[in-house]
């Protein structure tokens, strides 16, 4: 058996995105891949059959982005195949059509928004476009070419600047979004007519068209200057072209809203008003008729989405949290350690459909099954069935790659205290073990806080233990899947959460002796990057550090990043610069950084706007000052996502960068 490298990521294939046609026999979805030498992804579109679980690749030129079903026999995708750097115009997307029979595709028509989804209201005719435009500066649908000299030449000039009038003004993965907004559109194909359905400042999330596909409903905000958490609910009538808010004027945060029928709405929402940003959300149902907005699940407190972490998958799920079949709605909820497929009936009752362990990354509901892209154990994604209670695997897109590879299974421990919750985690043995011998060994910290690790494959944590170490990590208060009172530490960061970590360190230490505690370093990226920063400024224990996408300013971070006005306000206790000034150092690691004495790695994306550049150059200045040995790392066209989605030669050069430091300081 060989042991996992930092290359064989490279072997991996995921699968993403099931989307089902209208006679649910044939089901659409994504499949990419790493390519080392191009230094991306190839993504093709697939075809399964329902019937017999044929899997057929559609595309083959790597180049696929996202797809819709048009009918039961053609699918509508964007590509960057065609593309022209000189003569294409931005903020426009080519849609291409192909034929699940075979052929060609075809390019059909280029839109004047950047596409992020399309509803199909009739084939070949008329559509609602869900896109990204820029207020002021719209494109029509018919472009001459004075018009399109004129566009792009006005691109060019201003390419070098970026003028700020809101917040936030950029967004992690998005670049410089000040003055864009996501708006609905309706696309006349047949009489070549493009028109905004929603106000110019508008930002809307989740579109739904109703059954009798002659109503838009969509979630949204309307916002200048500043953008705030909450939103409403809308219906566009495409009939008689009126627009309409149909959610009650309190405030509120719709994740979710979809149709039920023509007069009842599904929306997955909550006020924030006792557990802040991160509660949990509540089902109701929404009178479009009334505007009446009930509460069917007072009682619940489940999450909302699938948290588990992996650095083994790739792609987008489903444009909605909620979907629904016959009278119920069906969600995916993270429950301890995995992440479950519930259903809620229209009287509020929930129930588990599909409650096996591991990671529900996607899943597409038919008459008698569920189709489902999973982690199970020590597999990494697969597309499976669900019927009759029971599933089956069904796809060998990595299972032959994983035969020939020596993965560890990772060991559960949980720490029991008085008086406070137990704290699962678990303990990867290193390569080759021997009791006999003593190993160096790696705490990792998951992002968040609010996610989960499970004991699915992790890719990172199966190098370390191939490399010699012993990998451990734990989900402290402040993870998900228990409940808001377990995940809720705000105003508490650096405290409670801290101390789950070290008493399991201590844990892991008491159980497993081979692991030399002299020996130990200490990582996680973003939530577990602030958490490094502030261990090395509480604790002399660990050997060494590698802290990524971090955070060290709650300070600098509200005022610089994409989420920091209202996420550091709210996971503060209430507290801005100006009045909780103190209480945002105090819970600063970069206040404790003249005690750090931890040789330390800093590993940090130019483009993370989520944890933006400075927090590491922050932490770095102040350990370099101070006489600590550190080091940085920068990753130029990179973002918050560079451990799961940068491009392969970086995802492997951080990897690589880690593995060292951790060598020269634990070996």
């Amino acid at each position: 058996m060989e042991k996992i490298t930092i290359e064989t990521m490279l072997k991996f294939r995921f699968p993403s995105t099931l989307k089902k046609n209208k006679t649910e026999q044939k089901i659409g979805f994504m499949l990419h891949q790493m390519n080392e030498e191009k230094n991306d992804y190839q993504s093709d579109l697939w075809l399964m059959d329902v019937q017999n679980n044929q899997m057929t690749a559609i595309t083959t030129d790597g180049k696929t982005g996202s797809f819709y079903w048009e009918d039961d026999e053609h699918i509508l995708f964007t590509s960057s195949r065609n593309k022209d750097e000189k003569k294409d115009i931005p903020f426009t997307t080519k849609v291409f059509r192909i034929s699940i029979n075979g052929g060609e595709a075809k390019e059909m028509f280029t839109l004047p928004v950047i596409m992020t989804d399309l509803q199909v209201i009739q084939p070949d005719e008329v559509y609602v476009v869900k896109g990204i435009f820029r207020i002021g500066k719209e494109l029509e649908l018919v472009v001459d070419e004075e018009t399109s000299k004129k566009a792009k030449k006005e691109f060019e000039d201003e390419k070098d600047y970026e003028v700020l009038t809101e917040i936030p003004y950029w967004s992690n993965g998005s670049g410089y979004t000040d003055c864009k907004r996501s708006g609905l559109f309706l696309f006349n194909k047949k009489e070549n007519t493009f028109k905004r359905l929603t106000q110019e400042y508008m930002s809307v999330m989740n579109v739904d068209i109703s059954p009798s596909k002659d109503k838009v409903l969509y979630t949204g905000n309307v916002f200048k200057d500043k953008r705030e958490l909450t939103n409403h609910v809308y219906l566009y009538d495409l009939n008689t072209g009126n627009s309409q808010q149909i959610s009650p004027d309190s405030p509120m945060n719709y994740t979710d809203a979809i149709f039920l029928n023509q007069d009842q709405i599904m929306a997955f929402a909550t006020d924030m008003n006792r557990y802040g940003v991160n509660e949990n959300r509540k089902f109701y149902i929404l009178s479009i008729q009334s505007n009446e907005l009930k509460g069917i699940t007072e009682d619940l407190d489940m999450s909302f989405w699938n948290s588990v972490g992996s650095d083994a998958r790739f792609g987008a799920g489903s444009p909605h949290v909620l979907e629904k079949k016959g009278d119920s709605v069906y969600f995916v909820s993270t429950n301890n350690d995995s992440s479950f497929l519930y259903q809620v009936t229209l009287d509020g009752q929930v129930r588990p459909v599909i409650d096996i362990k591991g990671s529900l990354d996607h899943f597409c509901l038919l008459e008698d099954k569920i189709i489902e892209i999973a982690l199970r154990g020590s597999l990494l994604p697969e597309i499976y069935t669900f019927k009759n209670g029971h599933e089956t695997l069904i796809s060998d897109f990595n299972t032959s790659v994983l035969e020939s590879l020596s993965t560890i299974k990772p060991e559960p421990l949980t720490l029991k205290r008085e008086n406070t919750p137990d704290i699962h985690g678990w303990v990867i043995k290193p390569a080759d073990f021997d009791p006999n011998k003593r190993y160096p060994a790696i705490l990792d910290i998951h992002g968040g806080p609010k996610t989960v690790y499970g004991d699915v494959f992790f890719h990172e944590m199966q190098v370390w233990a191939s490399a010699g170490y012993a990998v451990f990590f734990c989900n402290p208060r402040g993870s998900d899947g228990r409940g808001n009172a377990f995940a809720d530490i705000r105003g508490k960061y650096g405290t409670i959460d801290y101390d789950d970590i070290m008493d399991f360190t201590d844990l892991v230490l008491e159980k497993h002796p081979y692991i030399d505690p002299n020996k130990i370093g200490v990582t996680g990226g973003s939530y577990g990057g602030y958490m490094t920063n502030w261990i090395i400024g509480q604790t002399n224990r660990f050997a060494a550090a590698a802290s990524q996408r971090s955070i060290s300013n709650w300070i600098s971070k509200f005022c610089t990043t994409d989420i920091g006005y209202y996420f550091v306000y709210d996971q503060g206790g209430e507290a801005t610069p100006w009045n909780g000034h103190d209480r945002l150092w105090k819970s600063s690691p970069l206040k404790y950084a003249d005690r750090a004495q931890t040789p330390t790695l800093f590993i940090h994306s130019e483009e993370d706007y989520r944890c933006w550049y400075p927090e590491g150059l922050q932490m770095f200045t102040a350990l370099k000052y101070h006489g600590v040995e550190s080091r940085l790392c920068m990753f130029r066209g990179e973002n918050h996502e560079l451990s799961r989605g940068g491009k392969p030669k970086h995802r492997m050069r951080r990897l690589k960068e880690i593995q060292d430091w951790f060598d020269k300081y634990l070996k």
